[in-house]
């Protein structure tokens, strides 16, 4: 199988990139103590700082514990799953088309493509309408993911940066966990100052912070690792 680059939890899964991914699983696993976390929104603070990159590989950690998961692309604007996962997004079975033709649950196995990893599928982005935010704002979307949530072990939503557009704000009312992905040397305090000030004021908390692209000393390359706010 010709599998991604990007899904290094399956090509090195015993890197220290790996190993740190398990922990990020782990620590969601325990973020809550009330409430069971299915449903779990990724986003970053701006364009280009790994957010899909992250939830990919999360989704393949999840998956090998033998998790059924299912990555939405719900950035019906600039949305690469499908490109990490080599599948085709339809013109006419991705999320946004989901959203508009949604009518009996049975027409959701029409959405869900199963990827070559075993217990990953996913729901591509679609076409991108000409209103993403009303489309992701619907009591049709609120009802999708209340079914969906039924199918699945796992939801990860991936999300367009916090910043700028509202879609994401939008998306942490079905959430249950809020991931945030910022990039050393390159986020600004104050611009993740600006994200969390946005989260408040749609009264979603964040559950964490992954900085991502952290040099790592006496190691080529780059890695990152995590933070959790509780």
């Amino acid at each position: 199988m010709n599998q991604s680059s990007d899904l290094i939890v399956n090509v090195k899964p015993k890197s220290a990139f790996s190993e740190a991914i398990k922990t990020i699983r782990t620590n969601l696993q325990f973020s809550s103590v009330d409430m069971e976390t299915k449903i779990i929104l990724m986003t970053s603070a701006e364009m280009g700082d790994g957010k899909s990159f992250i939830l990919a590989n999360l989704a393949l950690a999840y998956a090998q514990e033998d998790k059924k998961v299912l990555i939405i692309d719900c950035d019906l604007r600039r949305g690469r799953q499908h490109k990490i996962f080599h599948v085709k997004n339809s013109s006419s079975r991705g999320y946004s088309n989901l959203i508009l033709n949604y009518e009996e649950p049975r027409d959701l196995a029409k959405y869900i493509v199963k990827t070559e990893i075993e217990n990953v599928s996913l729901i591509p982005k679609g076409p991108t309408p000409p209103n993403p935010i009303e489309l992701l704002a619907s009591d049709t979307n609120r009802e999708i993911l209340q079914k969906l949530d039924q199918i699945f072990d796992i939801i990860l939503l991936d999300c367009p940066p916090a910043l700028g557009l509202s879609d994401t704000l939008v998306m942490t009312r079905y959430s249950d966990a809020n991931i945030v992905v910022v990039s050393a040397k390159k986020t600004k305090t104050e611009m993740l100052n600006d994200v969390k000030k946005a989260f408040e004021k749609a009264n979603a908390e964040i559950t964490g912070v992954v900085l991502n692209r952290v040099e790592l000393k006496h190691k080529k390359g780059y890695g990152y690792y995590e933070y959790y706010e509780q």
